[in-house]
């Protein structure tokens, strides 16, 4: 009567174990359903350990049994968890990479045409034997004014449309500290950090207080020119400004210097090359406009005032000093007629660089 309990106990324990072993979804579940039935203290390990109580002659028939759903049960395992792991192979493959396909293009971004022109401007004058240094853009009045021989109440502050920065003020109650209107500041602070010979060329950022138009804006770039040194002389200023000229625009540029009003230099001119797109007879043409010049940078020599300002004497040291805006070489290297579209985000202006 024991034995055909036992057996029957064995019975229920297979096809329960059984049942729950075809409902398991992953590999997880498997185990704590191995651990459940046929590890150490599982459930069918409990049932043949107890054997040992039986009567003698029911011993036998009972480890028998018990054995044949031990096997019956490792067996259904090792065919579950083959089938979980064939499913999860299969659920990869159908998102495998197809390795034989060409991969796809990577969206490669472009330089601005600010950054194209900033960086073709120095290293045409970085050939030349200038370094490029930057400054800051919020600027002192010093710097940006007084040390360049415009001091205060001078007519020529009125050239600048200046923002003002409301942090500092001096002893009469004037702002001292502006976004810096040009890039000739860092004349002064080279100057007064370095002693001569110098040579270098200064990009960055300038801010002006003034209204937009096709040809204004109020943040834009420019890029400073300084040389000092003994005996540098005007044909010195020449030949530096021709050979950018011609490395910019190409190889059989002409050029104009008329005379212009710049208050840190003395003589002041304003330079031009001669157009590439026409021979000044075309009053169609859309560089020139029949004109058979552009303008491209205001230069000179460095005035002895400013010399003076930082420690220099003039009777030793001379210099000469430049200065350009590089989208507007831009926009006669390239034709564009509206220097707004630098600052528009305008894709489909943007990807024509």
């Amino acid at each position: 009567m024991a034995e055909n309990t036992h057996l029957q106990e064995l019975e229920s324990l297979r096809d329960a174990a059984l049942q729950e072993l075809e409902s398991i979804p992953d590999s997880s579940g498997i185990e704590a359903w191995r651990v459940e039935y046929l590890g150490r203290s599982g459930k069918l390990t409990q049932v043949l350990r107890g054997v040992s109580t039986l009567p003698a002659d029911a011993r036998p028939v009972i480890g028998a049994a018990g054995n044949k759903v031990k096997v019956a049960l490792e067996g259904r395992l090792g065919e579950r968890q083959a089938a979980i792991v064939n499913a999860r192979l299969d659920s990869l493959a159908d998102d495998a990479i197809d390795i034989s396909l060409p991969g796809r293009s990577l969206a490669v971004g472009r330089l601005h045409p600010s950054t194209i022109i900033l960086r073709e401007i120095t290293e045409i004058f970085r050939g030349m034997g200038f370094q490029v240094v930057e400054g800051p853009e919020v600027e002192l009045d010093r710097y940006n004014f007084e040390a360049l021989n415009i001091p205060k109440d001078h007519p020529a502050r009125d050239m600048f449309d200046t923002f003002w920065i409301d942090a500092n003020k001096d002893a009469e109650g004037r702002f001292t500290t502006l976004l810096r209107t040009h890039t000739s500041p860092m004349q002064a602070r080279i100057m007064e950090a370095h002693e001569p010979p110098i040579r270098v060329v200064v990009p960055g950022k300038v801010y002006r207080y003034e209204a937009t138009d096709a040809t204004h804006e109020s943040q834009f770039y420019q890029v400073e020119g300084l040389a000092v040194d003994k005996g540098i002389t005007f044909a010195n200023l020449k030949h530096t400004l021709h050979e950018f000229a011609r490395r910019m625009f190409g190889s059989e540029r002409k050029m104009r210097f008329r005379c212009d009003y710049f208050p840190f230099v003395e003589p002041g001119v304003d330079v031009s090359i001669d157009c590439f797109n026409c021979d000044g007879t075309d009053n169609s043409c859309r560089i020139c406009r029949g004109a058979g010049w552009l303008e491209i940078m205001g230069a000179g020599m460095v005035h002895p005032n400013v010399l003076r300002n930082v420690g220099y004497d003039p009777e030793v040291y001379s210099g000469f000093a430049f200065g350009m805006g590089p989208e507007r070489i831009a926009m006669l290297k390239y034709g564009i007629e509206d220097v707004r579209l630098f600052y528009g985000n305008d894709m489909r202006f943007l990807r024509q660089f």
